[in-house]
């Protein structure tokens, strides 16, 4: 499934459109009324889960993305969402993405509310097959006591979703190949960081259900 396929029941919103309002309220419905859509693992596939963290500092609206330490055995230095491999003790990918989530950043699991779950994305290599789960961070918690796990997360990143809407803050290159498909190559751009690949996919799918124009 390439990432046209998966934003297909997913609004406009390409960058450049005007986005939705940014209401939390307008977030949930979106996210919960999304029909999100599986992806058959092909065979040897593995499962893994993602947290795609939102959480109210102020009256922004912000996204929690995670710097990968030099530590980790993939993908080091990059930017992405909280999640890993789905475990032999996991009730199901949710409970991995919870787990994960906790794990990596400290996040307690009874503290956030679900909204539901975006399209399954694949990594570049093809092997891992991704479910992503977004979920409202307790605004009572606010400002959130992150615990950094140390040998895999070297930085949290708190990032206002308007600036992921910004499209002087996303580039745009040739479509690359992910599972033998080909999918469109965007890089978002925060500070001194770069969110590309399946990272970039997964917000891309985020920013269409939850901030499109319909």
């Amino acid at each position: 499934m390439t990432l046209d396929e998966t934003m297909g029941n997913a609004g406009n919103f390409r960058g450049g459109a005007s986005p939705a309002p940014l209401s939390i309220d307008s977030v949930r419905d979106r996210v919960r009324g999304y029909s999100y859509r599986p992806t058959a693992a092909d065979d040897g596939a593995l499962s893994a889960a993602v947290l795609v963290p939102l959480y109210q500092l102020g009256s922004e609206l912000h996204v929690i993305l995670t710097k990968r330490t030099m530590l980790v055995t993939m993908q080091q230095g990059h930017i992405s969402f909280p999640g890993g491999g789905r475990e032999p003790g996991d009730q199901d990918l949710l409970a991995t993405a919870l787990r994960e989530g906790f794990e990596e950043i400290g996040l307690d699991p009874r503290r956030v509310e679900i909204f539901g779950r975006i399209d399954d994305f694949w990594t570049r290599n093809g092997q891992i097959l991704v479910a992503g789960f977004v979920g409202l961070i307790d605004p009572l918690a606010s400002p959130y006591p992150w615990r950094p796990a140390e040998t895999e997360v070297a930085e949290i990143l708190e990032v206002p979703v308007r600036h992921f809407l910004d499209p002087l803050n996303l580039t745009v290159a040739e479509p690359r190949q992910v599972n033998g498909r080909l999918s469109p190559n965007e890089t978002f751009l925060f500070r001194e960081h770069r969110v590309f690949g399946a990272t970039a996919r997964a917000l891309r799918n985020l920013l269409n259900i939850a901030f499109a124009e319909v």
